[in-house]
């Protein structure tokens, strides 16, 4: 560790003032430190992301350019299989239209069972009425002491209502 020279190295002694700035100094430029470490972290992660984003649009893209070719090699299978070409080509249409109503069902079933936040809209409510009936702070008046708004008791209450 580096010593000014106004201090006179390790062995002199500093003042609290002298202390409280020096250690003011070393947290902000930890702080600073850290929030840089974090944003280069950060970076890093996007692009690690971004990269595993556009492989997999890029795999989506060509899974989505094998399903034609993959549509008539079907077909083309079932018409050897003796079957005529316009009725595999039905067959193959049709099953691509089953799984899609199937497909479809899930999805309702699952859109049926998204219910509204009830707790998050009671607690809204709750914070409106209580804000609703809140008075203006009063203001102090010389000889007259300002009552406090809320006692240890409904601190702790307001405190251990907002954890749950």
């Amino acid at each position: 560790m580096s010593y000014p020279a106004d201090n006179g190295g390790p062995g002199a002694e500093r003042s609290l003032g002298q202390l409280v700035a020096s250690a003011t100094a070393e947290m902000s430029a930890l702080v600073h430190d850290e929030i840089a470490l974090a944003k280069a972290e950060l970076r890093q992660d996007v692009k690690r992301g971004a990269m595993g984003g556009a492989a997999f649009s890029v795999a989506g893209v060509f899974a989505l350019f094998s399903l034609p070719v993959l549509s008539f090699a079907a077909a083309y299978g079932i018409h050897n299989l003796g079957l005529g070409l316009a009725w595999s080509f039905l067959i193959v249409g049709g099953v691509y239209l089953l799984l899609a109503g199937l497909l479809a069902l899930l999805a309702v079933s699952k859109f049926k069972k998204v219910k509204p936040p009830e707790r998050s809209i009671a607690s809204a409510k709750r914070s409106a009425a209580v804000l609703g009936n809140a008075k203006p702070h009063p203001r102090a008046t010389p000889g007259r002491p300002v009552r406090p708004a809320l006692t240890v008791k409904d601190e702790a209450e307001v405190v251990a209502r907002s954890s749950a």
